[in-house]
């Protein structure tokens, strides 16, 4: 299937390693050229080399003021253009109520959720027709995950901020969607089963409540992303898409 992804230019935020890094993966795959960014210059620096000729990365902080007007500018300088943008940060510090400081949820609501609303705001102001503006939030948009009460309260918030914003810039033919990861083969995932004491436990009761019985794989995530992100998807705007093997059992 031709997702007609050839020559689109998109960012993808977060992108060094993990979900972002397999979306930029299946989007240069396809055909589009990338900017990746992340915190890390030589991180970044490492990616864009995988990645060849059709990427290229800026270190930026997603919640840096400045950090979406540099990605912007850095793909219309590079490439010429701009047709979507994912959004994707790395998860906030885990911790149950009384373990989480101000500090903690201050930083995370900066990275988060303002730097997202700010990355989303300004590539609206630069998509046209056949734009596209993407999410990557959590399963935790459904369904509280025990551990990370900092993403439980700032990944629903972000997912209705979404959904208003497809509401806005549907009238313009701007797309929004949420991609929603569950138990993802991530390091982060890696990091959360260990929090319980035996990550090897944890991880076979997780996959025993996944009806195909097995996390999912960064680059599963990865293509699934990079369809949303496509014209290929063109008539779906204003959805949160689980990306989690079935594991939630409502609509």
């Amino acid at each position: 299937m031709d997702l007609g992804l050839k020559d689109r230019v998109y960012i993808v935020t977060g992108a060094t390693r993990g979900l972002g890094n397999a979306t930029a993966h299946a989007l240069v795959a396809d055909g589009a050229k990338v900017i990746i960014s992340g915190r890390d210059e030589k991180s970044v620096a490492a990616a864009v080399g995988e990645l060849g000729p059709d990427a290229a990365g800026l270190a930026a902080d997603n919640g840096d003021p400045e950090a979406a007007r540099r990605l912007v500018d850095a793909a219309k300088e590079r490439f010429g253009r701009l047709d979507g943008i994912l959004i994707s940060v790395g998860g906030p510090a885990p911790g149950f109520v009384a373990d989480n400081t101000d500090e903690q949820w201050h930083s995370a609501f900066e990275s988060v959720f303002l730097g997202a609303v700010r990355l989303a705001r300004t590539a609206a102001a630069e998509l046209g027709e056949g734009g596209v503006i993407g999410f990557v939030l959590s399963g935790s948009v459904h369904e509280p995950i025990a551990g990370l009460t900092i993403s439980n309260g700032l990944r629903p918030g972000l997912a209705g901020f979404a959904k208003s914003l497809a509401d806005e810039l549907g009238p313009r033919g701007i797309r929004v969607v949420g991609v929603l990861p569950s138990r993802i083969d991530t390091d982060r995932v890696r990091e959360l089963d260990a929090l319980s004491g035996d990550a090897e436990a944890s991880r076979t009761a997780n996959e025993a409540r996944i009806p195909l019985r097995r996390y999912g794989t960064p680059e599963e995530f990865g293509k699934t992303s990079a369809f949303l992100l496509s014209p290929a998807a063109s008539y779906l705007t204003g959805i949160m898409v689980p990306v989690d093997g079935g594991a939630r059992h409502g609509f």
